[in-house]
């Protein structure tokens, strides 16, 4: 069995004026993301775990962000789009684990829909969806509020 790990990472400055979503769902939260698409950092980061483990470069060399057929786009297309680019070479996903820092909003209750939403998407069972939060303990940008970021890491395997 040919198996391929990948890591992701991304961060988005926190505005004012903008929708937050996270994880393919929408959060009410007086901010949202800077960001050239609706700045879900974890579906960027989850994208980015996925064509790394399939070496197939990253999110900005195939969604860059001076195209404007991207600007503003839902990113659960893009992460349909990554998983289709997958696929096509000839992989499945095993597992997805990934890390949201964030001092706030919290978002403990709504982890079950992000992971019921990055199943919808990938076609994976939910069990191969792991989210997990946590905060900085009010250190650095994150920690101040003005940000949030996400790690991902995941196992993909060739198809037999």
């Amino acid at each position: 069995m040919n198996l391929r790990i990948g890591y992701g990472f991304d961060v988005h400055k926190f505005v004012s004026k903008k929708k937050f979503i996270l994880g393919g769902i929408e959060i009410l939260y007086e901010k949202g993301c800077l960001a050239h698409s609706d700045g879900d950092v974890l579906i960027h980061a989850i994208c980015d775990a996925l064509l790394g483990a399939a070496n197939l470069r990253d999110i900005g060399f195939h969604f860059p962000d001076n195209d404007v057929k991207f600007k503003n786009i839902d990113s659960k297309i893009l992460l349909k789009r990554v998983a289709s680019l997958l696929s096509n070479k000839g992989y499945s996903i095993c597992n997805i684990d990934s890390t949201i820092c964030l001092q706030r909003p919290k978002i403990k209750e709504f982890i079950p829909l992000m992971k019921q939403e990055l199943r919808r998407i990938l076609q994976i069972s939910e069990d191969d969806v792991s989210i997990k939060a946590t905060t900085t303990e009010k250190l650095g940008f994150v920690g101040r509020g003005e940000g949030i970021s996400a790690s991902v890491v995941v196992l993909i395997k060739k198809k037999s």
